[in-house]
C-alpha cells in the first residue's frame, strides 16, 4: 500500500515567504548595480546569516549562556531582508536607486562574512560554563581510633656469651719415641726404685712440656 503524501501548511507558507523574500533581495541587489550571479548571491547570503544567527541563539539559550551577539546579527539580517521587501513595494524607484542604498548593498558581503565568522567561532565550548560548587566529601561513618604511642623503654638485648677458645688437642706421639721413653723410664725406676716423673722425662728426652705429658700418658 502506497504511503500517502501529506503536505504541511506551515512548510508551504515558509516556502512561499522565502521565495518572495529571495526575489525582493535579488531585485534590490540588481537595481543597486549587482548584476548577473552576484544579484542571486545576495539573498542567499542574507538568509544564511539569518538562519545561522537563529540557530546560535537557540544553542546558547539551551545552555543558559548569553546570546546578545547572536541576537545582534539576527536583527541585522532581518533588517536587510525586511528592508528589501518594503523597498520593492513601490516606495523605491528601482531605476533610480539612491547612492546610500548602493553603498549598503556593496558593503553587505564584508558585513555578512564578519557576522558568519563570529557566529561560527563563538561555539558553546568557548564560553565558560557557570562554576558549580563541588560537593564536600562525606565524613566517614566510623572515625579511625586515636593512635597511642608506647613510651615504655625497650629491654636491652642480652649480651652474647664470650666464645671460649677451643680446647688444646694432645700432640701425636710417634711410636718409636714412646718405645725410647719407656726404656728411659724402666732404667730410671731400676736405678732409683721410683717411677720417672714428667719433668725428668721431659729433660731426658728434650721435648716440649705438652709432648712430655702425652708421652707420660702413654707410659702410664
Amino acid at each position: 500500500m502506497a504511503r500517502s503524501l501529506r503536505l504541511d501548511p506551515i512548510l508551504i507558507q515558509a516556502v512561499i515567504a522565502g521565495s518572495l523574500s529571495f526575489a525582493h533581495l535579488h531585485d534590490i541587489a540588481d537595481a543597486a548595480g549587482q548584476a548577473g550571479w552576484k544579484a542571486w548571491a545576495y539573498p542567499i547570503s542574507v538568509d544564511l546569516l539569518l538562519v545561522a544567527a537563529w540557530r546560535r541563539m537557540r544553542t546558547l539559550r539551551a545552555t543558559d549562556r548569553p546570546a546578545r551577539a547572536a541576537w545582534t546579527w539576527f536583527v541585522i539580517a532581518l533588517a536587510a531582508s525586511l528592508g528589501a521587501n518594503v523597498a520593492t513595494a513601490g516606495l523605491l524607484d528601482l531605476h533610480h536607486v539612491p547612492a546610500t542604498l548602493r553603498v549598503l548593498v556593496a558593503g553587505w558581503p564584508a558585513l555578512a562574512f564578519l557576522g558568519g565568522t563570529l557566529l561560527a567561532h563563538s561555539s558553546p565550548a568557548d564560553v565558560p560554563a557557570p562554576a558549580t560548587a563541588e560537593p564536600l566529601p562525606d565524613s566517614p561513618a566510623d572515625p579511625a581510633p586515636p593512635v597511642t604511642l608506647d613510651r615504655t623503654p625497650a629491654a636491652p638485648a642480652p649480651a652474647a656469651a664470650p666464645e671460649l677458645p677451643p680446647a688444646p688437642t694432645a700432640p701425636s706421639v710417634p711410636a718409636a719415641l714412646v718405645v725410647h721413653a719407656r726404656k728411659i723410664a724402666d732404667a730410671h725406676q731400676a736405678a732409683t726404685g721410683h717411677p720417672i716423673d714428667t719433668a725428668t722425662l721431659r729433660t731426658r728426652l728434650g721435648v716440649p712440656p705438652a709432648l712430655a705429658d702425652a708421652i707420660a700418658d702413654q707410659l702410664a
